[in-house]
Formats: structure tokens, C-alpha cells, sequence
């Protein structure tokens, strides 16, 4: 028997193609609202990273009524970090809404979930959206999706879908493009007309799939899905199927979705979406059946996750004084709860007890879990992202995206440059937009991490990229990332205008004064490819000495602020990035805190360069004189040129006077370097030469 009252249908599409904003105007249509009610925009973004970002993150239902069917409707994500919402939602459903923008036309997103519904065999109804939108071409995309159904193989039942041509902003929608319309009725008709109601079996024992978990502080879990046989009854006892074995529960509440609210009610039949509290740890995929009829219903395939990040315990100096979870059990549990509901997560543990690998879609899928999780009081380190790497047949083989840029005509050089150093191959290009160029590549997934910045900068700002998953292909190489250094501070301080007046001159900045830092924290980004240590935290010393100009107001440069993405994109493997409990710390640290050791090495590199040259000079001088092979050897190798002066005749007088002036010369180099590593002022200079040049000049002053 079917259920002739009942429609399941999801809205699909790629991100920003306007899926919440036809929902909107769907329950405006139907009157869910009171017409003097305020209702705000994409009503179904209630989450507030949702409202911050102006994406949808989590899947949503919601219902409408039309000429007495009850429409089910699935609002899902556009994003492909957040795929896995799609996935798991398209079991409930029994037909979708594939929305796309009139504009843009398919993109990788479209195409995915376009896939994955008709790999279910679900109806669809192709909604091209925003054709208000100046330089829409909506003929033009449907002849485009017509050619997308084609090549995902889809049968001939599925290819002679509906279209219709909406604006869901202006709540209007119609079947040709020439008429007139100031509603969206039409789309209510094509879902009655085309989308079939839910095959179920009503009088069969009952049967439902758990496909999604909510969350109510008064009922604790609620599991989410579609009867799929027989009639669930409030309080009844019911078996629930796990994926190794079977337990009791008993349903404490039954609710089903009247507009944007759950309505309590008796019992729910087949092919209706049920909400169902009482059962505490229920979880997605499990199979909630009758209990003397337990059948476990399979679950759909959630692809696997491409890139992994490292969470650990804070151990930095400021550990402890933000967050209100630090230790490793609450960032244990934390995340293992979140595999509850995030079917597209993974969570392991790693050799150290305070450090956890966690794996995702991508680097925004990643990035929301910290976000969310510094929200609700976490403190926590986190490592740069990770693209996983399989072998498949013996060989190695990482993950490759399918990335479509739209960037103006005058950039687009430098984009298919600065790509084709991350090994992207181009595959199409054809015009967009008048001025603008489409651009479809596919690339190793690892170079685009940390590429989106440098998009925006190279397409002043209008350029827009998006990727998804394609396939895992052999190895491609090397990717040289950030090819600038950082600025480290060497000192646990408060930061000065006076030292960062000074800190400016080495490159851009990440703080302003008045920020607390401390020693081995990322402050700044160099102009060179060197990581410099500097003092932020200095103060100009109080003189009696007084000059024109010494006292004018120090101007600094705005420093970059950092978001959270930007922060993730930007640490390289020794980097370690802090996100606190506060949103709007976020700190970059390195992970080697030995400031004097990067001191070291800089004075050793510049030791070497100015020996260098003093040796080279010397030799120089020495071709003039008769001496052994063997005395110009020994001369080249040694560490200081003048140790093996004694070895040379006692005939070359006067290039002895010139060696010993160099040997002293050499002396007071050494004496100086040693000051300047007690006093750690040498990472201020740009070299040790112009330092001592510097000093030098001042000594003469003094006598």
C-alpha cells in the first residue's frame, strides 16, 4: 500500500546556487509565517556559524502542506567538505530538487551530488535558479545539465526531467520563461506531479532508518528518518540494530515536522520523516524495527575522508589561562562525540596519549569542528593539514580535485602560473562572463592548501574557485608552499608600538600593540625567505639626549588579521597554530621554541660568508709569492686563515703584516659575535658585516 499524501523530496545544488533561499520562499508560500511576522533570511540557517558564514553546514527538514499532500523537505549543504550531509539524507527522500545557478551554470558540486542521487535511482526536477541575475543564460544551462545527465549515465527515464526557472529571491518561479508569475506554485505541482510518493509498506512490521541525530536539553537524543514499513506508536518497545549487534529501546516522544517545528504526536506510518526521542545512544546508520521482526536496513556509502589534521593539549606558555578544557580526556571525548553525528569524520589515536589524528573532507570541514569546538571552551593545538596518502598496486598514490576557477581575463596568466607550480593540468577553458575566463584543472588536493589567499591577492579580490574529490592518482612530487619565512619572537612580553615600529621594516605583521606574546610565537610574516627572531616587546630607553624629530609619533602598518582558515592555511610543518576558547584568539606558534639555536645558525651562516670573502682576499694576494701546494691547501681548509701563518716562509714579511691585521681583525669578530648572542641583538641586523661596520663607526665616536 502507498502513502498517496506524502512527498520526500532534498534540494541539491552547489554552494551559493540559492537552495536556503528556495526554502524560504516555499514556506512563505505556503503560509507557515503570520503575515505581520518578521522572518529572516535563510530561515534554515539556524546555527550561528551558519548565520556567520552564510553557508549551510548541517542538513535540515521541514515540511509543507499543498492541496492536503505533506511535502517533506531536506535542506542540505552546497559545500563538498560537508558531503557527507548529502549522502546520508538522500535515503529519506524519494525524488530531488537540482538547483542551478543560471549564471554559473554545473559546477563540481552539482555534478557530485547529481551522482550520488541518481546512483539511488531518485526522480529529479531541475530548477534553474537566478534568472534575474544579469548575464543569466538559463537555455544555455539547461542544455549544459542535459549534457551533465549524459555523462553520469543516467537512464532514460531519469534524462526526461522537468525544468522549471525560478528567482528565489523574489519568490517567483514558472515553466516557461516568458511568463508572468508572482508565486512559486509551479514548483509545488512539478514535485505532485513527478515525484512519486514513498513505496512502503503500511501494514507491515514496523521498520526505520536512522539518518540523522538532533539534540534537545529536556529530551536528549533524537534520531531522524523515514519509516520505511509499518506504523511506529508512541511508547512502544522497539529493537534497535546496530552495525554488531541488537538492543532494546523504548520511544519516549514521537514528533514529525509541521513547518519549521516538531509537532508531538501518536504514531507515524509508513513513508512519513519521524522524529523519535527516549533511546540514548542511537546513532546514524542504526535500524530501529519492530522486536520480534529485527531487520537491519543497509546504509548508504559515505566516501572516505582526503585530509587529516593533529589535535593535541595545548603545552605552550599560555596554556590553561583561556580555555576551560585543556586536557587530553576532554578533547578525547569531545571528538568521539562527534563522530556520533559527523558520518564523514574520523578520529585515531596516535603513539602519544595527548594527541589525536582527525580526518575530513577538507580543510573547511576541519576548520568548523575547531571553530565549534573553541566556542564551547576548548583550548587546543592543532597541526597543518595533511592530504592522505594510499598505495594502491604497490604504488603511491594521494588525492586529486577537480578545481573550476572564473577569474577576469587580465589575471588568468598568472593563475594557470601559479597552479602549474602546485602540479594542476588544465582540462577546459572557455569564456564566462564578459571580461571573465572559466577554468577547470585538476589538481593534487595538498596544493591547494594554502592556495586560496593567494587566489584572492592575484585576482584582486573577484576571482572564485571551487574543487571537489576526484580520484586518487599516482604521486605527483614535490609542492613548495610558503615560500617566505615568519618573524619569531624571542621573548615572553607584552608588545610595544616601539618594537613593532621596528619589526615592520622586516616584513607584515599578524599583531598590533597591547598583545600578549611569548617566546617562539609567529608574529609576523618576513619579506624574505628566512625565519628572523625579533623583539617586540622593546621599549625605547629614556635619555637626556634630545634631537629634532626623535620624538614624532610612530605610525604602524595595519596588521593582518588572521581567521581561522587563513591561520590553517598558513603554518608550515614546524608550526604549530593555538586556537583558545575565546573566537577571536588564534595564535601561530613554532614548534622548535629554541630561539638562541635559530640565532646560532643565522651568526654561523653569516660567519661563514664574511670568512669567506676575507680567505678569498687573502689567497688572492697570495698568488704574488712562491709557497707549497700543500701550505695553500692547509690555508683553504682551516676554519680561520690566519691558524696556519706560522707555516709560511719568514720571506713573505709583508704579507704577514697583512695576515696579521686580518688575524686581528678576526679576533674582534669573534668577540663581537659573542656579545651580540648574549645581548640577542644580532637578529635585528641584516647582516654581521653592516654590524660591525655599525659598531666600528661608533667606537670611533667615543675616542
Amino acid at each position: 500500500m502507498i502513502n498517496e499524501n506524502i512527498r520526500n523530496i532534498a534540494i541539491i545544488a552547489h554552494v551559493d546556487h540559492g537552495k536556503t533561499t528556495l526554502v524560504d520562499a516555499l514556506l512563505k508560500q505556503s503560509h507557515i509565517f503570520r503575515e505581520n511576522e518578521q522572518v529572516q533570511e535563510r530561515v534554515m540557517d539556524s546555527n550561528d556559524l551558519e548565520k556567520e558564514r552564510g553557508i549551510t553546514i548541517l542538513s535540515k527538514n521541514t515540511s509543507v502542506m499543498y492541496k492536503d499532500i505533506k511535502i517533506n523537505i531536506v535542506d542540505t549543504p552546497g559545500h563538498a567538505d560537508f558531503g557527507g550531509e548529502v549522502e546520508r539524507v538522500l535515503k529519506m527522500v524519494d525524488g530531488v530538487l537540482l538547483l542551478v545557478d543560471a549564471f554559473e551554470g554545473p559546477m563540481p558540486q552539482t555534478r557530485e551530488v547529481l551522482k550520488k542521487s541518481l546512483a539511488l535511482n531518485l526522480k529529479p526536477i531541475v530548477v534553474i535558479n537566478k534568472i534575474d541575475r544579469p548575464g543569466a543564460n538559463p537555455l544555455k544551462v539547461v542544455d549544459q545539465v542535459l549534457e551533465l545527465f549524459i555523462e553520469l549515465n543516467a537512464t532514460d527515464e531519469q534524462l526526461d526531467f522537468p525544468v522549471v526557472y525560478a528567482s528565489a529571491k523574489n519568490g517567483i518561479a514558472k515553466m516557461n520563461l516568458d511568463e508572468e508569475s508572482d508565486n512559486v506554485n509551479c514548483i509545488f505541482e512539478t514535485i505532485i506531479n513527478n515525484i512519486e510518493p514513498p513505496k512502503c509498506d503500511i501494514d507491515g512490521t514496523m521498520q526505520m532508518l536512522v539518518s540523522n541525530i538532533d539534540y534537545d536539553e529536556y529530551l536528549g537524543r533524537i534520531a531522524v528518518g523515514r519509516v520505511e514499513r509499518g506504523t511506529i506508536n508512541n511508547g512502544t518497545t522497539v529493537a534497535v540494530c546496530k552495525k554488531d549487534k541488537t538492543e532494546q529501546g523504548k520511544i519516549a516522544k514521537l514528533f514529525t515536522y509541521v513547518g519549521l517545528k516538531r509537532t508531538e504526536v501518536e504514531n507515524v506510518s509508513a513513508g512519513d520523516i519521524v522524529c523519535l526521542s527516549g533511546i540514548s545512544d542511537i546513532n546514524i546508520g542504526d535500524t530501529i524495527c519492530d522486536v520480534n521482526n529485527p531487520e537491519k536496513i543497509d546504509f548508504v556509502d559515505i566516501d572516505e575522508p582526503t585530509v587529516s589534521m593533529t589535535f593535541s593539549v595545548n603545552n605552550g606558555p599560555f596554556a590553561g589561562k583561556e580555555g576551560q578544557f585543556v586536557t587530553s580526556r576532554h578533547i578525547r571525548d569531545r571528538l568521539f562525540k562527534e563522530l556520533e553525528r559527523n558520518v564523514s569524520l574520523r578520529v585515531k589515536e596516535t603513539d602519544s596519549a595527548d594527541s589525536f589524528e582527525v580526518c575530513g573532507r577538507g580543510e573547511l570541514h576541519l576548520s568548523v569542528l575547531i571553530e565549534t569546538m573553541r566556542r564551547e571552551g576548548f583550548e587546543l593545538l592543532v597541526s597543518r593539514p595533511k592530504v592522505i596518502i594510499k598505495e594502491i598496486d604497490g604504488v603511491k598514490c594521494e588525492p586529486m580535485e577537480r578545481l573550476v576557477v572564473n577569474v577576469p581575463d587580465e589575471c588568468i596568466g598568472n593563475v594557470i602560473e601559479k597552479l602549474g607550480r602546485r602540479k594542476a593540468e588544465m582540462l577546459n577553458m572557455e569564456p564566462a562572463e564578459v571580461g571573465h575566463t572559466k577554468v577547470e584543472f585538476k589538481v593534487p588536493a595538498r596544493g591547494l592548501i594554502g592556495y586560496r589567499t593567494e587566489f584572492l591577492t592575484d585576482t584582486k579580490g573577484v576571482g572564485t574557485m571551487n574543487s571537489i574529490f576526484d580520484c586518487y592518482e599516482p604521486y605527483k612530487g614535490e609542492i613548495q608552499a610558503r615560500t617566505r619565512g615568519v618573524l619569531v619572537a624571542f621573548e615572553q612580553g607584552t608588545s610595544i608600538t616601539y618594537g613593532l615600529y621596528n619589526a615592520q621594516e622586516r616584513g607584515e605583521l599578524f599583531i598590533g600593540p597591547g598583545v600578549d606574546v611569548y617566546e617562539g610565537m609567529i608574529v609576523g610574516i618576513n619579506s624574505r625567505n628566512e625565519d628572523i627572531s625579533i623583539n617586540v616587546c622593546k621599549e625605547k630607553h629614556l635619555t637626556n639626549t634630545r634631537a629634532s624629530g626623535s620624538d614624532d609619533a610612530l605610525r604602524l602598518v595595519p596588521p593582518i588579521q588572521l581567521s581561522l582558515e587563513k591561520a590553517i592555511e598558513f603554518i608550515e610543518e614546524d608550526e604549530e597554530k593555538l586556537p583558545f576558547a575565546k573566537a577571536e584568539v588564534v595564535r601561530l606558534m613554532k614548534e622548535n621554541l629554541d630561539d638562541d639555536k635559530m640565532i646560532r645558525e643565522r651568526v654561523k651562516v653569516e660567519m661563514n660568508k664574511f670568512l669567506g670573502e676575507v680567505l678569498k682576499n687573502v689567497c688572492k694576494q697570495l698568488n704574488d709569492y712562491p709557497y707549497t701546494t700543500i701550505e695553500y691547501e692547509m690555508l683553504k681548509e682551516s676554519t680561520y686563515p690566519y691558524t696556519n701563518i706560522t707555516r709560511i716562509n719568514q720571506e713573505k714579511e709583508r704579507i704577514l703584516l697583512h695576515l696579521e691585521a686580518i688575524k686581528a681583525d678576526c679576533n674582534a669578530l669573534a668577540m663581537d659575535v659573542q656579545r651580540t648572542l648574549k645581548l640577542k641583538d644580532v637578529a635585528e641586523e641584516d647582516d654581521l658585516s653592516s654590524f660591525l661596520a655599525h659598531d666600528d663607526e661608533e667606537t670611533e665616536e667615543e675616542e
